[in-house]
C-alpha cells in the first residue's frame, strides 16, 4: 500500500501536519494506535483546550525554557496568529481569556477536535488504527513503516506520538523507541507541567485551599532563584499544584529545591504591619485564631500559628511586637520545602525526547534519516502553561507537513 507519507499519531501535531501536507496534495496516511484521534486533546485546559495563547511567536519562544531557540523557524512560519486564523477561518470562533489563554467560544475541546477532523476528511487523509512496530528505511532514507500484519510505503514519515505523560490516552513512548532503533538520541524524558510534593503537614492541613493571587519563587538549595511567577496555587494532600506550580516544575533541578511564597504580593512589608496592628486592634480582646480572618483564609490560620508558636486562644492583644514582625516576614516568605515531582502520569507535558540538535529546525526533518520528520512533543521542546505547548504542536507540525510535502514533489 503506497502512499506519499505516513504520519505516526493522531494528535494535534499530527494531525495538523497531515492536513498541511494533504493541503498541498500529498496522499497522506495517519496512523494513530487508539483508533480515536485527538484523545489527549480532549483532556487539555480541563476540557476546555487551551488552543493557543494570543501573543507573538518571540513570547511563545520566551515561555519556553529549553530549546527555545530550535523552534524559531517553526514558530515564526505558524504563530499563535496563523493557528487563531486555522480554526476561525473554518467555522471555529476562539476567545481570549486572563492571561491571553485562547479557547473555543464553545469551551469544549470536542469543536477543536471536529473542526481538525474535519479538515482531515475534506483534504482526504485516510485515517487507520493501527500500532506501528516499525519505521521502514532503506540506504539511509525512509521507505515506509511496519504495522505487524503489513506494511505501507511512503516517500516520507512524519513522527508525532507524543511523550510519557498522560499514559492513558496512547502516550507511552513507542516513538523513542523507534526512533532510536535508526540511531537518534533521546533525552530521557520526564514529566513536566506536574504538581509538586512538599514535605511536612502543612500542605495537607491546607488541603483544598486555592490562593489567587500569590508570589511563587522557586529556589535551590543555594537560595538562587530559579523561576519566579505570580497567580494561582492550591494545596493538595501531597503538597502544592495549580498554574505557578506547574510552571516551577519545569526548573526543579535536583534536591534540596523549595517555593517561596509572598502571601501578600500588593503590600511591602511596611505597609502589611500596618493592616497587620489594624486588624490586631480591631479585634484586640479575641483570640489570634480570630483575629487573623480577614487577613488569611480560615484553613490557613492554623498552620501559620504553628510555625511561628503562637497559641491559637492568646488575645490578640497580647502579640508581642517580636511576634508580630515575625508574622510580617512569614506572610512574604511562607517556604515549603520540596520532596520530589509527582509522577510522570500525573504531567500535562514530556520534558525531554529526540534530541533538537540531529534534527534540521527549518524543516523538522532528522539529520540522520532522510525523509523522516518529527512535530509535537516527541521533540525535546516543552513549555509553561498557558496554550504555549498546543502553539509548539501546531507550529512544529505545520512545518513538518509543509516540508514533508515538498519532498514528493507536489505544489506549495
Amino acid at each position: 500500500m503506497k502512499y506519499d507519507g505516513i504520519v505516526i499519531g493522531g494528535g494535534p501535531a499530527g494531525m495538523m501536519a497531515a492536513i498541511t501536507a494533504a493541503q498541498r496534495g500529498s496522499r497522506v496516511l495517519l496512523l494513530e494506535r487508539n483508533g480515536r484521534l485527538g484523545k489527549k486533546l480532549l483532556i487539555t485546559g480541563k476540557g476546555r483546550c487551551n488552543v493557543t495563547n494570543d501573543c507573538t511567536a518571540q513570547e511563545v519562544l520566551q515561555n519556553v525554557p529549553r530549546n527555545g531557540r530550535f523552534l524559531f523557524s517553526a514558530m515564526t512560519a505558524f504563530a499563535p496568529e496563523q493557528t487563531k486564523a486555522f480554526f476561525e477561518s473554518r467555522g471555529c470562533p476562539l476567545k481570549t481569556e486572563r492571561g491571553n489563554r485562547v479557547f473555543p467560544v464553545s469551551d469544549r475541546a470536542q469543536s477543536i477536535l471536529s473542526c481538525l477532523e474535519k479538515e482531515l476528511n475534506s483534504n482526504r487523509v485516510f485515517v487507520c488504527g493501527e500500532r506501528v512496530k516499525r519505521i521502514l528505511t532503506e540506504n539511509g532514507r525512509v521507505t515506509g513503516v511496519d504495522v505487524g500484519e503489513r506494511q505501507y510505503s511512503a516517500d516520507w514519515v512524519t513522527l508525532a506520538t507524543g511523550g510519557v505523560s498522560y499514559p492513558a490516552t496512547g502516550s507511552t513512548g513507542d516513538g523513542y523507541t523507534m526512533v532510536q532503533a535508526l540511531g537518534h538520541t533521546v533525552v530521557p524524558p520526564e514529566g513536566n507541567l506536574v504538581p509538586l510534593e512538599c514535605s511536612g503537614e502543612d500542605c495537607p492541613d491546607m488541603q483544598g485551599l486555592s490562593l489567587r493571587n500569590v508570589g511563587v519563587r522557586l529556589l535551590n538549595n543555594r537560595g538562587k532563584v530559579l523561576y519566579q511567577d505570580f497567580g494561582e496555587l492550591l494545596f493538595t494532600h501531597f503538597g502544592v499544584s495549580g498554574p505557578t506550580v506547574l510552571s516551577a516544575s519545569c526548573h526543579l533541578k535536583g534536591e534540596g529545591c523549595r517555593l517561596v511564597l509572598d502571601l501578600k504580593p500588593a503590600l511591602d512589608e511596611g505597609k502589611l504591619d500596618v493592616r497587620i496592628l489594624r486588624d490586631l486592634d480591631t479585634y484586640r480582646n479575641r483570640s489570634m485564631e480570630n483575629a487573623l480572618m480577614d487577613l488569611l483564609p480560615r484553613s490557613m490560620i492554623p498552620v501559620v500559628l504553628r510555625r511561628l508558636e503562637i497559641s491559637p486562644n492568646l488575645q490578640a492583644n497580647a502579640l508581642t511586637k517580636q511576634k508580630r514582625r515575625e508574622l510580617v516576614s512569614l506572610l512574604k516568605g511562607f517556604c515549603l520545602d520540596i520532596s520530589g515531582k509527582r509522577p510522570v502520569a500525573e504531567a500535562i507535558i514530556t520534558s525531554g525526547g529526540i534530541k533538537v540538535s540531529e534534527i534540521d529546525p527549518k524543516t523538522m526533518e532528522s539529520k540522520l534519516v532522510s525523509g523522516l520528520y518529527f512535530a509535537g512533543e516527541v521533540i525535546d521542546c516543552d513549555a509553561y502553561t498557558g496554550g504555549f505547548n498546543l502553539q509548539i504542536a501546531w507550529a512544529t507540525g505545520y512545518a513538518a507537513g509543509k516540508n514533508a510535502s515538498e519532498r514528493t514533489g507536489n505544489p506549495v
